[in-house]
């Protein structure tokens, strides 16, 4: 089943399985590390169609729901935080 990245769930996360976008947008998306083989966790989404939480290994930042149209998901599960003692 193949998934993409505004259609995941809080706290799910999922590999990337591959980038649709070209031109700037591919390369904003490559520098900010959404890349195919990547592991990606959505924290939040903001309300009213804004956009998106993420967490890539220890990045945290947004993206707008558009753009994280172009991004296929594969292998997802419901994310455990780790609790810190």
């Amino acid at each position: 089943m193949n998934l993409t990245l505004d259609r995941l769930l809080p706290e799910h996360s999922a590999a990337i399985s591959s980038v649709h976008a070209t031109g700037m947008a591919g390369e904003r998306m490559a520098a900010l590390g959404l890349t195919p083989g990547r592991q990606v966790t959505l924290l939040r989404r903001a309300p009213f169609g804004g956009p998106l939480h993420l967490r890539i290994g220890p990045t945290e930042l947004m993206i707008r729901r558009i753009d994280a149209r172009a991004i296929v998901l594969d292998r997802v599960h419901r994310w455990k935080p780790q609790h810190k003692s």
